[in-house]
């Protein structure tokens, strides 16, 4: 049976056996699975360098219906992300997105608009010149937490300013590279900050205590 090939984002990956990776990916046409990496640890691998955090890949598996975790065969790296690790900031912001992924995505389903916001922040990002690097971060964490929140389908009603709104509307419109630069107030961040923290929060209530509710049932 020929092996599977997704273009892929590796999100995580465990130490399994002794040379074994389970690398956990955001796929475009199969969503977030996770995998065995045989030998991945070792020097000669198969797999290089494909495996580190975001790294945008195609990556290549088999996978049988009554297994849990797919074989993985071998990635082809498209876009490594090693160069805007070397800031801190932005690899914690790196981390931040990796976390949304993991923590909002159902397991084996599809979603390619989250797969295109992935794409677009950090393309958005790689093209930062030093010193536009750190309104940029802000920027691209703003932007993929709010349309994390909506793709997930827990956006709730919620009371802002005019401006306020204004500005959830564009990040909601236009692309990242597209959007216009905007004098925020004290008033603008905290109101999109309280949005964030209150979305957070509820979506986080509904995984702690929904899950073991249905799993009771």
């Amino acid at each position: 049976m020929p092996p599977r090939v997704s273009e892929s984002f590796v999100l995580r990956t465990y130490p399994y056996r002794e040379a074994d990776l389970v690398v956990s990916f955001f796929s475009r046409d199969m969503g977030k699975l996770r995998g065995i990496a045989r030998r991945a640890r070792r020097p000669k691998s198969a797999f290089g360098s494909g495996l580190e955090r975001l790294s945008y890949v195609r990556m290549a598996y088999f996978q049988k219906e009554t297994a849990e975790l797919v074989s993985l065969s071998g990635c082809e790296l498209i876009e490594s992300q090693f160069a805007l690790q070397s800031d801190y900031a932005v690899s914690m912001a790196l981390d931040y997105f990796t976390e949304v992924t993991e923590q909002m995505l159902p397991p084996h389903e599809p979603n390619e608009r989250f797969f295109r916001l992935l794409v677009a922040a950090l393309a958005y990002l790689r093209k930062a010149t030093e010193a536009e690097r750190a309104p940029r971060m802000w920027t691209a964490v703003l932007y993929v937490s709010l349309w994390a929140v909506r793709l997930s389908g827990i956006w709730p009603d919620f009371r802002v300013s005019e401006e306020s709104a204004a500005i959830a509307e564009e990040m909601f419109t236009t692309p990242i590279g597209e959007l216009a630069p905007r004098e925020w107030t004290k008033a603008t961040g905290s109101d999109l900050r309280r949005l964030l923290i209150r979305t957070m929060e509820q979506h986080t209530e509904r995984r702690f205590h929904t899950v073991p509710l249905l799993e009771a049932l």
